[in-house]
């Protein structure tokens, strides 16, 4: 079949270029016009108690958000003096004018005196040179609250001396959402241009180097078009453009990276430029396919997951790696049968060049070498290589789970300034309070619930702040942060307090969100975990007809990806990175953010399974020899796999240096699996099992080996010539 495809593209590379520049044309024109239909939240799940406390609220009481905050100071005056008084007063009438606001409370809205003074003393600080006021917008999407904040920011600053500064969930969101932007063309502005000179210095010529760099724009502006497309029937995150760009780039150019390899490999073996394409489409674009299928497959768990973020998270990871693959599998095949021996044009006057090229085949050389080291002691290399991987993964036995905030900002945001300084200087320190919601009490019953909530450890005030006939409104403050682990267990009281005879409680707030999405996530995680690992199993043993390898990659992926995560409890948990990355530690880790590495990090630690294998495999097809089969496999592939770790951790790193703590954090945790997973497991931990399972590593029941020989997503069509007799690839 692949021969097949291979050939038709060659016949047809016309019309498939022009198809891949219409998509790259309509994605860098329309496309590109998704960044204005994103969104920052959908962390929540629609069904859990959390919501359904926002629901009922909201259909007894109406909204009772409060969508951003500004804070008014004068340090050289007071609330009750005018120059500080009257410009808020202005500024907060030109709000109550603007057809977007629906209300603004500020601590001016009663006479001085009467009986909601003091209902609104604690918006003044206490030192008295600040106040902040609450606004609420009229439109109730997310998108709508964004461009109607946008449109009566300048109309809020109040001038005359008064500093303003915008905070609350909306200004939060607004914020984030431009710095994400920001850093993503900031990460690559840094990126390419490093990337075509680690690309031309790899491959040897700049013709060659392009060609990566073709197919990760295609892979990208090709999932913008995709996901502007989803975007009209489900909310997609801000935060799905750094996978996007990420996933996308990195994948498309280790998939070129490996095409064009093996495209002059074939090129050099004497072959005619028809026949070079049809045989690369042939190897390695089976392996591309098998690759792209596991890696998506492992994103498209993210899709059990009831939280649209977590959803539209995977959902731009599949696009992005989707994209990658057909582009590898037909444009860059197409564009090698236009370009025949002009793949090696503009060649690098460089010296190291023969030294750093990764396509030269040779039988021997210091991959392999490195391969028989291995494999005259696999023992011991696996046995130290598991021990080092399992040390790395041991703080990951104390992640603690905490939800993001404002601190996930530089220090000096606008938004973390002013959430910083009303917990500081206001009473009450919080606009976070938890709130429950009770059905059906009376009075009397009422009063000793609310009393009860009092009682509780850390709670420092309950009171009634809406009722009607048949619901009441009970806000219950604390001390200390909204996301902190004693808020979550506070949350977990106040929903054990007995309700009121006959009545009806539920318990939202912003902690609470916090505390049903880690209960999501606790129930939804292992059916993640089965599908990430049924998928690997069935792909790995349908394109290398083996039992054990495939449970051996998984096991192995899952080594990697703790000793990833390790080192993120470490220094992000820990705050042992925090001075050198410029972040500030919470002593929490937010845990969507593990479960998108999850399954990006299985993904890609298979991807590099699947290159390193699909070569030991077709040597073994060639040889019946284990050992030569590893050696050769390795030396092959080695340097493919080297460089192409090295050239995505240049990409990841854009984001590692980003301003947002959970990109940054993404960031990391993926450049440490990358270098673990591209030396330690695929150049000493594979070849040392391998070693040790020896002809058991393609082993199957007869049943599966007849499937797999009929069903089978093999390497190489037909049989391949014997390999070159090696004696140093014989000697362990």
């Amino acid at each position: 079949m692949f021969t097949w495809w291979g050939r038709a593209v060659v016949r047809f590379r016309w019309l498939v270029l022009v198809a891949g520049l219409l998509v790259m044309v309509a994605g860098g024109s329309w496309g590109l016009g998704v960044f204005d239909r994103l969104s920052s939240g959908g962390f929540e799940d629609p069904t859990s108690e959390a919501s359904r406390t926002r629901a009922a609220i909201e259909a007894t009481f109406g909204d009772q958000s409060v969508d951003f905050l500004l804070l008014y100071s004068r340090p050289d005056a007071t609330v009750d003096q005018p120059a500080l008084r009257d410009p808020v007063v202005a500024a907060t009438a030109r709000l109550r004018a603007q057809p977007q606001v629906d209300q603004v409370v500020s601590y001016y809205d009663a006479p001085p005196g009467s009986p909601a003074t003091a209902q609104l003393a604690p918006l003044a600080s206490q030192d008295r040179h600040a106040t902040y006021v609450t606004v609420r917008l009229r439109v109730a999407d997310e998108d709508g609250k964004s461009a109607a904040y946008a449109e009566v920011r300048d109309i809020a600053e109040a001038g005359g001396g008064v500093e303003t500064t915008a905070g609350g969930v909306v200004a939060f969101q607004k914020q984030v959402t431009e710095r994400t932007i920001d850093d993503l063309f900031r990460a690559e502005i840094f990126s390419l241009p490093v990337l075509l000179l680690l690309l031309l210095l790899i491959f040897g010529g700049l013709v060659a180097a392009s060609t990566p760099l073709l197919i990760g724009g295609l892979a990208v502006l090709g999932s913008f078009v995709t996901i502007r497309l989803l975007t009209a029937v489900i909310d997609i995150s801000i935060f799905s453009i750094n996978v996007i760009t990420l996933i996308g780039m990195g994948m498309a150019i280790d998939y070129a990276l490996f095409m064009v390899s093996r495209f002059r490999e074939e090129m050099d073996a004497g072959r005619d430029v028809a026949d070079a394409v049809a045989r690369t489409v042939a190897t390695a674009g089976r392996t591309i396919m098998v690759s792209g299928l596991t890696i998506a497959l492992a994103l498209a768990s993210l899709l059990i997951f009831p939280q649209p973020f977590l959803k539209s998270m995977g959902l731009g990871g599949m696009s992005a790696v989707l994209v990658a693959m057909l582009g590898a599998l037909t444009v860059l095949p197409a564009l090698l049968a236009v370009l025949g021996p002009k793949i090696n044009a503009l060649r690098a006057p460089t010296p190291w060049r023969r030294r750093l090229t990764v396509d030269r085949p040779v039988t021997s050389g210091v991959w392999a070498r490195i391969a028989h080291s291995v494999m005259r002691r696999p023992a011991l290399y696996a046995i130290g290589v598991t021990a080092v991987l399992l040390a790395l993964a041991i703080p990951v036995f104390r992640m603690s789970w905490g939800g993001f905030d404002e601190r996930i900002m530089p220090v000096g945001t606008e938004a973390r300034v002013a959430s910083e300084r009303i917990k500081a200087e206001f009473p009450g320190g919080s606009t976070d309070p938890i709130v429950a919601f009770v059905a059906g009490a009376q009075p009397a019953e009422l009063s000793g619930y609310v009393s009860a909530l009092r009682a509780l450890p850390q709670v420092t005030g309950a009171q009634v702040t809406q009722t009607t006939e048949q619901a009441t409104l009970v806000s219950v403050s604390y001390a200390g942060e909204p996301t902190s682990v004693r808020a979550q267990e506070l949350v977990d009281e106040v929903r054990a307090v007995d309700a009121p005879a006959g009545a009806k409680v539920l318990v939202g707030g912003r902690t609470a969100n916090d505390v049903d999405l880690l209960d999501s996530l606790r129930v939804h995680l292992p059916w993640m975990a089965a599908l990430m690992a049924a998928a690997t199993l069935v792909l790995l043993f349908l394109a290398f007809g083996s039992i054990l390898l495939p449970i051996k990659a998984v096991l192995m992926n899952l080594i990697s990806i703790g000793a990833s995560f390790g080192v993120i409890v470490w220094g992000f948990q820990d705050g042992h990175l925090a001075d050198l990355l410029g972040f500030t530690a919470t002593g929490t880790i937010e845990p969507t953010n593990p479960i998108i590495m999850l399954a990006v990090l299985f993904g890609l630690a298979t991807d590099y399974e699947v290159f390193l294998l699909s070569r030991v495999r077709e040597e073994w097809d060639a040889t019946g020899d284990n050992t030569a089969a590893v050696a050769r496999g390795l030396q092959h592939t080695g340097r493919i796999i080297t460089a192409a770790a090295l050239l995505l951790i240049l990409v990841v790193a854009g984001f590692a240096g980003g301003s947002i703590t959970m990109i940054k954090m993404v960031g990391v945790g993926m450049i440490v699996a990358i270098l673990v997973d591209a030396t330690l497991v695929r150049i000493i931990l594979v070849p040392a099992t391998m070693r040790l399972l020896g002809r058991w590593n393609w082993w199957a029941p007869g049943p599966m080996s007849r499937f797999y020989d009929r069903f089978g997503i093999r390497e190489s069509d037909g049989e391949r010539e014997p390999a070159p007799a090696d004696p140093e690839l014989a000697r362990v």
